[in-house]
């Protein structure tokens, strides 16, 4: 089946690079310089993955990200030369799966491309096993979440999650009670060793919580517990 992946980068040199990177790897890349051309183009080819740069002369990719993320799914890698920690919050909270600095070395963008599409793949096909647990769905206080359908609702209503969204409320539905650590939680779900003063995790969480309409301060499903992890109880 053919991958299409979008580029938008107004550094010409940096969106050449990356589209012959991933041109070897047999993907079929559309590739723009604009913010604009790029979401028309969204609306009429299937796409599998976005890389973005934040800086572009007419709609920033934190924008493009958030238009993305009204109608689709699939994964986000933002392109910065910014290296400010509220940035990449910023990109994680609108909805991106994952950040790189620029500079940055091509066999890492590729490593990262060929993770984010496995896992959108995985919770995408209809055809892979289910897991060996008996439970596949959960049902309490309103939140329904389904891993084989790999739906979410919460109140009747549905949730519009993207995978790695997915993949979190369904890691701490699966451990009611407990209390998942931050770092058992990022690499379970990213399946990435976790490194110090990673706030991917927040973000995440933050965003899963905005769309569940929770309040930071006393979420009903979603709890922090400062200093070790969060858990659903």
């Amino acid at each position: 089946m053919d991958t299409n992946i979008l580029i938008v980068d107004d550094e010409r040199s940096i969106a050449d690079l990356v589209e012959v990177c991933l041109k070897n790897e047999n993907y079929n890349i559309y590739k723009f310089h604009t913010g604009a051309e790029a979401l028309e183009c969204i609306e009429r080819i299937p796409f599998d993955l976005a890389i973005l740069d934040v800086m572009l002369p007419d709609i920033d990719g934190f924008s493009i990200c958030q238009r993305i993320r009204d109608k689709y799914f699939f994964p986000i890698i933002m392109l910065t030369a910014k290296v400010e920690d509220m940035d990449k919050i910023m990109g994680l909270t609108l909805g991106a799966d994952d950040y790189i600095t620029k500079p940055f070395n091509p066999l890492e963008l590729v490593a990262r491309v060929k993770t984010q599409l496995r896992r959108y793949m995985k919770y995408n096909s209809s055809d892979i096993a289910a897991h060996t647990e008996t439970c596949n769905e959960f049902d309490f206080l309103g939140l329904v979440i389904n891993k084989d359908t790999h739906k979410c609702s919460l109140y009747g209503k549905p949730l519009a999650l993207t995978p790695i969204e997915f993949s979190i409320l369904w890691y701490l539905c699966e451990n009611k009670g407990k209390v998942i650590s931050t770092e058992d939680l990022f690499e379970t779900v990213w399946g990435e060793k976790y490194l110090d003063n990673n706030n991917t995790v927040m973000a995440h969480v933050a965003r899963l919580r905005e769309k569940m309409n929770e309040p930071s301060r006393k979420p009903k499903f979603i709890k922090t517990v400062w200093g070790v992890g969060y858990t659903i109880d």
